[in-house]
């Protein structure tokens, strides 16, 4: 037993750590529950199908994980794209879309291919979950009062004053605001929580937000929505069918299958970095965490669950409780399995009205008003990056949001490349220095034309590159001709070249001049 221990815990010394471990999945598992379930009923999916991705993230990515820290299961980042596969797929749908898109994460994973979905810029990172953010919000005030959401995310925005007056001005047989409530009082309670001492947080505020809803709904009777679940969780299992696999001829489904698989793997490694930012343990595996990944998002999709990726609400809980092996959360897995299939009356008493509180406060979270201060401190373009990002994942889809924010800092990129300044000195003896700045490439190639044809004929030009962060071959080889045509004119032209050459891709190329100083 103590060799199986070992194995799945990573670690020559689990004598030592599974006391730790066992205390941080005690502590995970609760923070882990009514985000589970809240997450599941804000996709409009069963509520117990957010378990079971919650019990395969733990046990089986959990064993699989290339981050042993980190916390695999439903992310509120990908709750407005499940919506919308079960809008027009329903839930055996989304089965197949997940089994193709773990498929695709995995050979991701085997071709090395992890690190390259960190290749996303940070604004559009964040402008993405600020919109994500923004539509959980739009949705959930209108579960937080009873209310059914829209399935379009700019309708359930304008439809919130609509929804919040059913809940301040009761109505004759209607028990919106007895939901409201609840809402408020559970969002009061996790907002209220988080501000006391870090000893006290130990115990999650989402767990207290959703006790303190059980029990006043519970001792006033109220008649509220509560959370709905099957018998057993084999009722609850969806298995791929005929039907479903005739859908692999619409090309939207494949749209949707590279939109999951994208987004959540960009969602995971960044969880990754993050985590491995917290904690001075062995670093991740970037690859195998991918491999991790879509193994449980393709078992996920065959038993008709929600997508998983790796959660930083879950894994940050995870390390601030002192897990020291992947043993945590494994065991907050079994923990959730144990819960669905030995105690599932208990989950029957949370308000609903309680679960979309805790996404309310997670989706303004999301809108980080810090990473925004971040931002406009490395530069505006960034935030303008961030609100493309944003009103674009509001107002069409994530998929259209994502690709609209990296064009823009795609452009971005061009300019910065094509950014070349340059600033003439005439010195008393009539020669000239030049101090070129910023990148001569092959984009702004003109402008260095230019900057340099500006300069008078038949004297000493001395060029000063120090400020240039980059130099490529079609800008080299144009400073090459104007030397000649300078010695023509009589005139003498001073560059460092051995410096120049330095600064070329790759450094070693096949131009043989001598270094010519420039400096006095």
């Amino acid at each position: 037993m103590s060799i199986v221990l070992k194995k799945l815990s990573g670690s020559p010394y689990l004598s030592s750590t599974w006391p730790k471990d066992l205390l941080a999945s005690v502590v995970v598992f609760l923070v882990a529950l009514p985000l589970c379930l809240g997450i599941a009923i804000a996709s409009g999916a069963p509520p117990m199908t957010g378990l079971i991705t919650g019990i395969i993230g733990g046990i089986v990515v959990g064993w699989l994980a290339g981050s042993p820290l980190q916390v695999s299961g439903p992310a509120a980042g990908l709750v407005a794209l499940v919506a919308e596969i079960i809008t027009d797929y329903q839930m055996q749908g989304l089965g197949l879309i997940l089994i193709l898109a773990g498929l695709l994460q995995s050979l991701a994973g085997f071709l090395k291919l992890g690190q390259w979905f960190r290749a996303i810029s940070p604004a559009v990172i964040q402008g993405m979950l600020a919109g994500i953010g923004v539509l959980i919000v739009g949705s959930q005030i209108h579960v937080m009062l009873d209310v059914t959401p829209e399935s379009n995310g700019l309708t359930n925005i304008l439809s919130i004053p609509q929804t919040v007056t059913k809940g301040l001005f009761p109505q004759e047989n209607a028990t919106h605001h007895w939901a409201a409530l609840i809402g408020f009082i559970s969002f009061a309670v996790i907002t209220l929580w988080n501000l006391l001492p870090a000893k006290v947080k130990l115990i999650p505020a989402s767990l207290m937000a959703v006790m303190a809803g059980v029990v006043i709904a519970q001792w006033v009777n109220l008649p509220i929505r509560y959370v709905e679940l099957p018998g057993s969780i084999l009722s609850a299992l969806t298995l791929p069918t005929l039907h479903s696999v005739a859908l692999l001829t619409d090309p939207q489904v494949w749209v949707w299958v590279l939109t999951i698989a994208i987004v959540a793997s960009a969602e995971t490694m960044l969880s990754v970095t993050a985590v491995d930012h917290m904690q001075d343990g062995p670093r991740a595996h970037y690859d195998k965490e991918m491999i991790a990944q879509g193994v449980g998002n393709t078992l996920c999709g065959l038993v008709g669950a929600l997508p998983m990726t790796g959660v930083i609400v879950r894994s940050s809980a995870n390390v601030h409780a002192g897990a020291q092996t992947r043993l945590s959360a494994i065991l907050h897995g079994v923990w959730l399995l144990g819960l669905v299939s030995f105690f599932p009356h208990l989950l029957q008493l949370i308000p609903t009205a309680s679960l979309a509180a805790i996404l309310v406060y997670t989706g303004l979270r999301l809108v980080s008003i810090s990473a925004i201060r971040r931002l406009w401190g490395i530069g505006k373009t960034e935030v303008l990056i961030y609100a493309v990002t944003l009103v674009m994942v509001v107002g069409t889809n994530l998929l259209e949001g994502v690709i609209a924010g990296s064009l823009v800092a795609i452009l971005k990129l061009l300019y910065t490349l094509s950014d070349l300044t340059g600033k003439s000195v005439e010195n008393a003896d009539g020669s000239v220095n030049v101090y070129l700045k910023g990148s001569a490439t092959f984009l702004s190639l003109p402008k260095l034309v230019t900057i340099l044809e500006q300069q008078p004929q038949g004297r000493k030009l001395t060029i000063y590159i120090d400020e240039l962060n980059y130099f490529d071959y079609s800008c080299l080889e144009a400073l090459e001709s104007l030397e000649h045509q300078y010695h023509l004119s009589g005139g003498v032209l001073s560059v460092e070249w051995q410096a120049l050459r330095d600064k070329l891709p790759g450094k070693k190329q096949a131009y043989a001049k001598g270094a010519v100083s420039s400096h006095p």
